[in-house]
């Protein structure tokens, strides 16, 4: 638990608490670095699992401290969760009475949990960013103690009653900024059909598209069709049958590396509905088809869906009715109009909030300068 690197002089510091998931980590990562550009100094406090995907983040020290994630279906591991959580809040206590941070922020996931808490004790002001359009668990418990609570979409569920919130958006990696320059694509050729499933990839999503694309789409607008689909390894033969069988150009792959490059190529895409997919697709100014996992807590990622659908720039498809007829005559209506394609983009880009970065550090700077 020992610091990277030494604190350098002067200077107030802000503590960030955020879980180990991309979904929680971009957005701190991004306010990590307004804040530095302000000569504000910045520490992170995560678990294990949160530093394991935190080599490269913006902050002089990291420290670890025990977290754990309560699962109140298996009541036979509360205690051990609960003496995880309390030993957590004691280390996090400790780091704070050493490093006197004028913040904490919280970003999410379990592993924020024992420095929202550690804070609340020490009375050192809390802000809070919500990525989804419902209050994650962790969120939820400390909100009462925030000074201020920040959301990256207007509508923010399970807020505790009377307790305002400010939609100051989700920061959007710079990379996908940077397209959000670039023109829609010309419909007059090639169609680009973009398909991603999420993190680790969508098993339902892999099986459904090239059905539909296969056999619910009409045979000239399929010849016109570029694939570009993110597939399970398990699923890469089978995928690549289909396609094949139908003459339909593909590229395939478990991971995309250039995703920027691939936002800014599609005439539509084909996703999940999590915060971050939600964000850079109004960043960047496509439309798309939404399908929210069906298991996410409090179904937040159909609310985050709401955010593209209501402005006109998404159709939003639940698990439930993922039939392949179904998407192929969507995709097919989608791509068969290109005024309105390029329409539902607009509506995607004006609808982005691309200062979230900095909206988010100013009221950072209120909160800790109040």
């Amino acid at each position: 638990m020992a610091n990277e690197t030494k604190e350098k002089p002067g200077g107030k510091l802000v503590i960030i608490a955020a879980g180990g998931t991309g979904g929680h980590m971009f957005p701190a990562r991004a306010f990590a670095d307004e804040m530095r550009k302000r000569g504000w100094r910045v520490g992170l406090i995560s678990d294990s699992r949160g530093l394991h995907y935190a080599s490269d983040f913006p902050a002089e020290w990291k420290e670890e401290v025990f977290a754990a994630s309560p699962n109140f279906r298996k009541p036979w591991t509360l205690p051990g969760a609960f003496l995880k959580i309390q030993a957590g809040i004691r280390m996090a206590k400790r780091i704070m009475k050493e490093k006197q941070p004028a913040l904490v922020a919280g970003f999410g996931g379990y592993p924020a949990f024992p420095a929202l808490a550690a804070a609340k004790a020490r009375k050192v002001p809390i802000l809070i960013h919500e990525q989804n359009s419902v209050l994650g668990r962790v969120n939820r418990n400390m909100a009462p103690n925030a000074s201020v609570i920040a959301s990256g979409f207007d509508r923010l569920d399970r807020l505790p009653k009377g307790k305002p919130h400010k939609a100051v958006g989700n920061p959007v990696r710079a990379p996908i900024l940077a397209v959000r320059d670039q023109p829609y694509p010309p419909t007059d050729g090639k169609l680009t059909l973009l398909v991603t499933g999420g993190s680790q990839g969508s098993q339902i999503i892999g099986e459904s598209v090239p059905l539909a694309i296969a056999n619910h789409i009409p045979a000239p607008l399929r010849a016109r069709l570029k694939v570009i689909q993110q597939v399970r390894a398990e699923q890469l033969d089978k995928v690549k049958d289909i396609y094949d069988k139908v003459m339909v150009e593909a590229e395939l792959a478990p991971f995309f590396s250039d995703m920027p490059e691939k936002l800014g190529a599609a005439h539509l895409v084909i996703a999940r509905s999590g915060a971050g997919t939600v964000s850079e697709l109004a960043a960047v100014g496509r439309p798309s088809i939404l399908i929210p996992l069906a298991i996410a807590m409090d179904d937040h990622q159909a609310a985050n869906a709401e955010a593209l659908t209501d402005v006109g720039a998404a159709d939003m498809i639940l698990e439930a009715n993922l039939y392949p007829a179904l998407l192929g005559e969507l995709i097919a209506a989608r791509l068969s109009n290109a005024d309105e394609l390029k329409q539902r983009a607009e509506a995607a880009k004006n609808s982005a909030k691309v200062n979230a970065a900095g909206d988010l550090a100013d009221l950072a700077e209120a909160v800790a300068l109040h």
